[in-house]
């Protein structure tokens, strides 16, 4: 079924819906893909909020009678207040069927074991990411409420071939282990955080783990989007059947900011929602370098613009760089960053920033057990008042 077809079948299935009745005044159907981007408003993640506000406490964006719903779940309100998300049967078997594509894409099979070292909380990403690899016949283990060294020692013995988890997390676990290619691990599936498509970062994971790297990115109000291209993992590969994808305010570079439909999620449905995600997409509509950044995260310094997967690709190049964070400080009108770094190539780091971005950024070296530790999302860059 082609996206024009799905986007009518969704005006029409979301006629009641209360949150879109008033958006879409009346429209149930358009003749064009065009006709759609031009006829129906974006949705912003401010106006979802501000409707449970309004609303509490699930909000008004449910198109059946409260009874039909039996998932729970909120965002990690890494940038706000959380927002709770509710999904009926078929809305729920939509977001398996997504998650089971990415299994597929990145060539995990039945037979496999999958370890998921965090904890079950109200996260979508985890939810639907065990679910489906069990009706695909994967072997789930869930390792959460346990230490990082006692996940590792269930590593140890179970042997899985899969690790799910972030970024940062799986370089953590490496680092803890001090030698994770004994484990076993195969396969690393990323998401949470930029890094699963930057070749540094990438790069450091696969050799901790002598595994191979799969970035992946999805959202609670969205679901799974995307997964990497295992013949370019530079790229990623998005789901096109499930959604209707538009990126808008390209710059000079085919940078802009990733605008999403869900085409399956008719009792929860997110209408052109502006993710706020920036993307470069190629002529297949695969998005090179996967998640640049983020539109509200973008740190303008000296006429200079600094994105966090940016900076990050440049730090995790440097060896000896443990763990690192961001302050942002504002001053007489002027913004400066500075970075504070645990490990040995402070001086290194920051002379590749200066190379890398033609500014010099302070870094200060502090000992090695100073800066947090994330198990999911990580918050390296803060404001300091």
């Amino acid at each position: 079924m082609m996206s024009l077809e799905k986007i009518n079948n969704l005006l029409s299935a979301i006629s009641k819906n209360p949150f879109y009745l008033e958006k879409l005044g009346g429209l149930r159907s358009v003749t064009s893909l065009e006709e759609y981007s031009a006829k129906v408003p974006f949705t912003t993640k401010a106006e979802l909020a501000a409707d449970q506000k309004l609303h509490p406490p699930y909000g008004s964006n449910l198109t059946y009678p409260l009874k039909s719903y039996h998932r729970f779940h909120q965002t990690s309100g890494t940038s706000g207040q959380p927002m709770m998300w509710l999904d009926d049967k078929g809305g729920w078997d939509w977001l398996c069927e997504n998650w089971k594509w990415v299994w597929e894409k990145a060539g995990v099979t039945p037979g496999q074991a999958a370890f998921f070292p965090f904890s079950f909380g109200p996260f979508l990403g985890f939810w639907a990411g065990f679910e489906s690899a069990v009706g695909l016949g994967i072997r789930a283990i869930p390792a959460g409420g346990l230490s990082s060294e006692n996940r590792l020692k269930m590593m140890e013995r179970l042997r899985p071939e899969i690790l799910c988890c972030t970024p940062t997390y799986g370089l953590r676990l490496a680092e803890i282990s001090q030698d994770a290619r004994c484990l076993g691990v195969k396969k690393i599936i990323v998401a949470g955080e930029p890094g699963g498509s930057l070749p540094e970062i990438r790069d450091r994971l696969s050799k901790a783990w002598n595994a191979e790297v799969v970035d992946h990115h999805g959202m609670t109000e969205i679901g799974p989007v995307t997964v990497s291209d295992m013949s370019d993992p530079s790229r990623l590969l998005v789901r096109h059947e499930a959604y209707f994808c538009e990126v808008i305010n390209q710059d000079e570079q085919g940078i802009g900011e990733l605008v999403l439909t869900t085409l399956g999620r008719h009792g929860s449905p997110i209408l052109r929602y502006r993710t706020g995600d920036l993307v470069q997409p190629d002529e297949d509509f695969a998005l090179k370098g996967g998640i640049i950044g983020r539109v509200d995260d973008m740190v303008v310094v000296r006429g200079v613009n600094l994105y966090p997967g940016a900076v990050e690709e440049v730090v995790r190049s440097v060896e000896g760089i443990v763990e690192y964070e961001v302050l942002i400080e504002e001053a007489n009108s002027m913004v400066e960053v500075r970075i504070r770094a645990e490990g040995s190539g402070a001086k290194e780091l920051a002379i590749r920033l200066q190379e890398v971005f033609s500014l010099r950024i302070l870094v200060e070296e502090v000992p090695e057990g100073t800066l947090e530790r994330f198990e999911m999302k990580s918050k390296r860059w803060k404001r300091k008042s």
